[in-house]
């Protein structure tokens, strides 16, 4: 399968890493911001004020959860109508690091009840941006955790993670979401109370 285009909306940390890998897949890549002039370090890409045409065929929404509801206002849902869009939030209050959505759900259930005609898969929240710059969990290949109820959807994001260098696992249906923020929640928790380093966190062993 060929490497499908990315167009990522912010470039923080997760966005940058995000931008990184893509380049590194030989994926055309567009990176959207509110400032451009900030924008800094990345190569390879095309660099776009949030507003702008999304270019890709996967989007990634790689902002803080509370800047969603914000990007989704400025574009309506019909702009990410037939696309792959990725949320990699983790929908946390990061003075308690209590859930910020109802027990049962999940920041990407709520993601694809508001953009009813795209394909949304949870992805890039349960390691850190460190850990999917560099590809490695110590001495591990980083994994990247998905679910999505499109089989589609995951094997296109598939492409791009492997041609990128780094693992893949399937986590199921978008159902499973809910498990994968929390345990991007618990990676968090583990890098606050300084019990793991922000560019260590939890690795997928196969063998």
């Amino acid at each position: 399968m060929s490497v499908p285009s990315i167009s990522i909306i912010g470039a923080g940390n997760i966005g940058s890493a995000v931008a990184g890998l893509a380049v590194k897949a030989g994926a055309s890549t567009q990176v959207l911001v509110r400032d451009t002039s900030k924008v800094t370090g990345l190569s390879g890409v095309e660099v776009a004020e949030i507003g702008s045409p999304l270019s890709g065929d996967i989007v990634v929404l790689a902002l803080p959860y509370a800047a969603i509801d914000d990007v989704i206002a400025t574009y309506g849902a019909r702009a990410f109508a037939g696309k792959v869009v990725v949320d990699p939030t983790n929908p946390l209050d990061f003075t308690t690091l209590d859930s910020l959505v109802p027990a049962g759900s999940s920041a990407a259930a709520e993601l694809a009840a508001r953009l009813p005609d795209a394909q949304v898969v949870k992805a890039f929240n349960t390691v850190f941006a460190a850990v999917l710059a560099t590809g490695t969990v110590g001495a591990r290949p980083t994994t990247v955790l998905a679910a999505s109820d499109s089989a589609e959807a995951k094997t296109s994001l598939r492409a791009l993670i492997e041609a990128a260098g780094l693992t893949w696992a399937d986590a199921g249906e978008l159902k499973r979401a809910e498990r994968l923020e929390a345990l991007g929640a618990l990676n968090i928790a583990l890098a606050v109370t300084e019990q793991i380093g922000w560019t260590g966190g939890l690795a997928v062993v196969s063998e």
